[in-house]
């Protein structure tokens, strides 16, 4: 490495607005950070589910009805499966 030309590497603080002060290394000497692993109501165990206002219900309400493409084609060999069902009943109402 050529000496001169890299930035001085040193020790860091990053501060929370709550309060909390975390020890590093790093360019800048400090840091102000607005929220940290102890504020985050996701880390700290307070996090809230929000509904948003019955999407799911409004959705379904919406297109619940109506049939959905899979992408699928339909199967071969239906008509078949029509014919013997149709000739099976021929023969049961003969006998």
């Amino acid at each position: 490495m050529k000496k001169g030309i890299h930035p001085a590497y040193q020790p860091a603080s990053f501060k929370c607005a709550c309060g909390a002060d975390m020890p590093t290394r790093s360019l800048q000497e400090e840091y102000k950070i607005e929220i940290c692993s102890s504020c985050h109501p996701f880390f700290t165990g307070k996090q809230k589910l929000i509904d948003s206002a019955g999407r799911v219900e409004r959705f379904m309400k919406k297109y619940g009805d109506t049939q959905v493409s899979t992408g699928k084609k339909p199967a071969k060999g239906r008509k078949k499966e029509e014919k013997a069902a149709k000739a099976t009943t021929r023969t049961a109402k003969k006998a």
